[in-house]
Parts: structure tokens; C-alpha cells; sequence
């Protein structure tokens, strides 16, 4: 018997401020569950999403005092779905740092924490149309990589500028992932030239689906994001993909059952052979 899962991947607009990014995530994430969703995920940056490092600080709370972390977590025991919040930003918790944490929380269908993971690369840039990107100024980077046990196997767990580090998704299938979640807020013109790829890429080196939830649109601090939301099956395939940047639902049913097609017909996670060099 083929063992499948319905999930929904949630594109937004997220707004400069909890409140609003709250009234605009809670009514996609109900649509998606009476939808048939069981697994539900959200992009980067869905409690706040504002550049503006004061306006952004004056916002922000601790991860267990946000109100959207708070909303979703008590939606998830509402519906009874698991939901991934691809990333809040919150107060990293450390007294000697000020930094903001960048940080996935995944709750399960009693409402409850499983496991967090806080942003492992942090965008900082200079594209080539002039766009000057520093992450790192407001966002303390994580030191460990997390797979987290699911109803429907490991679920491997990235942000965003993550995706450009594929040692690190190598880590994380030989870990046990058969799923990669891949939130995020991809720029415009990095997401035009290189988002498709590197999500395919990813999924073919490891032989796991890739999902990705994504920003999409002009936001209020004047940053624009890709969207085009997508899953990617274990061969490579595109299975689901949002078209544009317009907030919305994006549904799949995966067939689990093709991870282990994939690495049996491609065994390459077991072909790894220590070397030297390059001097």
C-alpha cells in the first residue's frame, strides 16, 4: 500500500508587524487544513518581516511570547495538523548578544514544540543590481543542523540562503530526512536566476523531497521577494509550484515511498570515499 501525505505549503506577503502578519497567515493555514492538508508549511520571516532594524527590534518578543508563534501553535492542536513555522523572528535568548534569532519552530498536532532550528547562513551580499543584503548585523547565526522525528519520517530543517550550502543537506538525508523544508524570502532577482535549480539540485543529491514556502511581492519595508512557492520530488521532478509571488495555498500529496525508489536506483549516499586535497 502506498503510504502518501497531503501537505500545504503557505505563500505570503508577510506585513512589518505580529498583528498584522497574524491576521494575514491565520486564514490560509485554516484553508489549507479543511483543505485535507495534514502537514502544513509557512516561509521565512512569518511573524515580521521588516528590514528596518529599529522598527523590527521595537516588534519582536521572545520566542514563547509571540503572538503569531502562539496563534499557529494553538491552531495546530485546533485542527490537528502539524505545522511548520518556516521561521519567526524572535529574541535569540542570549543575554550577550542583541542579535535576533532567524528560527524554525515545528509543532505537532497537539500544539506542542517538537524541535526549533535557528538559521545556519546568513545572507550577507552585494548583487549585482545593487541590492546590499547584511544579515548578520541583526541576525545571530545557529551552530547545528536538526532533523526532526515525523509521522512521515525525518523532516530535515533550512532557511532561505541555507539552500546554497549543499553539504549541508547531504548531512542532513544521511541524518534520516526524507524531507527538506527550505522556508524563505528569496530576493528577486536571485530567485529568478537561481530557485528552481538549487531546489532541484538539492532534491537530486539527496534523494528527499524539497518543500519550499516562500515570501512573495513588494513588501512594506520595500524589499521585494520571489515567491513561486515549490515541491520538489526525490528524483528531481517539480511536483507543485506557485507561478508568481501572490500570497495563496500551495497543496501536494507525496508518495513517501518514492525516497526509497530514488536512493535505490541512485545510491550515492552510500558512494561518499574520503580523499586528499586540493592543496
Amino acid at each position: 500500500m502506498t503510504r502518501t501525505l497531503d501537505i500545504a505549503l503557505i505563500q505570503t506577503r508577510t506585513p512589518a508587524t505580529p498583528q498584522a502578519a497574524w491576521a494575514h497567515v491565520e486564514p490560509l493555514v485554516r484553508e489549507a487544513a479543511a483543505g485535507g492538508a495534514k502537514f502544513i508549511l509557512t516561509p521565512e520571516g512569518t511573524n515580521v518581516l521588516e528590514q528596518r532594524r529599529d522598527r523590527r527590534g521595537a516588534v519582536i518578543t521572545g520566542q514563547d511570547d509571540d503572538l503569531v508563534v502562539r496563534g499557529l501553535r494553538d491552531l495546530a492542536r485546533e485542527l490537528g495538523v502539524w505545522i511548520l513555522i518556516g521561521s519567526a523572528i524572535v529574541h535569540s535568548g542570549l543575554a550577550d548578544d542583541a542579535r535576533a534569532a532567524n528560527r524554525a519552530i515545528l509543532v505537532d498536532d497537539r500544539g506542542q514544540v517538537v524541535v526549533t532550528y535557528d538559521k545556519l547562513h546568513v545572507f550577507d551580499v552585494d548583487l549585482p543590481g545593487g541590492e546590499t543584503w547584511r544579515e548578520s548585523s541583526a541576525v545571530r547565526p545557529g551552530d547545528r543542523a536538526v532533523v526532526a522525528r515525523t509521522p512521515w519520517g525525518g523532516l530535515g530543517l533550512t532557511i532561505c540562503y541555507d539552500i546554497r550550502f549543499p553539504h549541508l543537506y547531504r548531512a542532513l538525508a544521511r541524518a534520516g530526512a526524507a524531507l527538506i523544508a527550505v522556508p524563505a524570502a528569496f530576493t528577486v532577482p536571485t530567485g529568478e536566476a537561481h530557485w528552481e535549480t538549487l531546489l532541484r539540485a538539492r532534491a537530486i543529491e539527496t534523494g528527499c523531497f524539497i518543500l519550499a514556502s516562500a515570501q512573495g511581492g513588494t513588501h512594506e519595508d520595500g524589499r521585494r521577494t520571489w515567491g513561486h512557492s515549490t515541491v520538489v520530488g526525490p528524483w528531481g521532478e517539480i511536483i507543485a509550484r506557485s507561478d508568481d509571488d501572490t500570497p495563496g495555498i500551495l497543496r501536494a500529496t507525496l508518495d513517501l515511498d518514492a525516497v526509497d525508489r530514488a536512493r535505490a536506483a541512485v545510491p550515492q549516499l552510500r558512494h561518499d570515499r574520503d580523499f586528499t586535497g586540493p592543496a
